[in-house]
């Protein structure tokens, strides 16, 4: 094996690692909040500790590269969501409910986000800037096909979504998912 075929071994694998931490810092920030430890994380991923800090010396670096690395996956699942679904409609309807699972992690983040390290300044608009033109994709396709109605701005949807996700995390009982079927329901074009 060749120094260059070594060395592109260690970067597959240092961004396997990465994807792997990023999805076990995801899943634990929901269920634990951001403090949870790094130990934790770490054996979540099947990661030694030394592996998160090499990646992420701070926590601020960890909270801000989930966020972006949920947010990236929403806007693949969009293109992949349309090209998959049996119509533009089912696509919205699935990407809506991808989106109310990340606005969930989102909303266990939010002390965070709304600190004041300047690090976390940035990640709302880049959330809106990611995300609004995928959902506007999404919703625009559906109107094309004369699945939904017509006139309802891509924001207005994302903000109904986020307010219906408001308390999920907090509250075992409540079930925003449902609301947002009975949402999508109403979208639907009369037939």
């Amino acid at each position: 094996m060749t120094q260059d075929q070594t060395t592109e071994l260690k970067r597959v694998d240092a961004r396997r690692n990465e994807q792997t931490l990023l999805d076990a810092a995801a899943e634990l920030f929901v269920t634990s909040g951001v403090n949870v430890p790094v130990r934790d994380i770490a054996a979540r991923a099947g990661v030694g500790t030394g592996t998160v800090y090499r990646h992420f010396p701070t926590r601020a670096e960890l909270v801000i590269a989930v966020y972006r690395h949920q947010v990236e996956a929403c806007v693949q699942a969009g293109a992949d969501l349309l090209a998959s679904q049996p119509s533009p409609l089912a696509a919205l309807e699935r990407w809506l409910l991808l989106f109310a699972d990340f606005l969930t992690t989102k909303h266990g983040l939010a002390t965070v986000l709304q600190s004041s390290d300047p690090g976390f300044v940035p990640l709302h608009q880049y959330f809106l800037d990611r995300l609004l033109p995928v959902c506007a994709s999404l919703l625009q396709a559906a109107e094309r096909a004369g699945e939904v109605q017509p006139e309802l701005e891509a924001y207005e949807l994302m903000r109904g979504i986020g307010n219906l996700c408001i308390g999920a995390e907090t509250d075992p009982n409540y079930r925003p998912r449902r609301l947002i079927q009975v949402l999508i329901a109403g979208l639907r074009r009369p037939v």
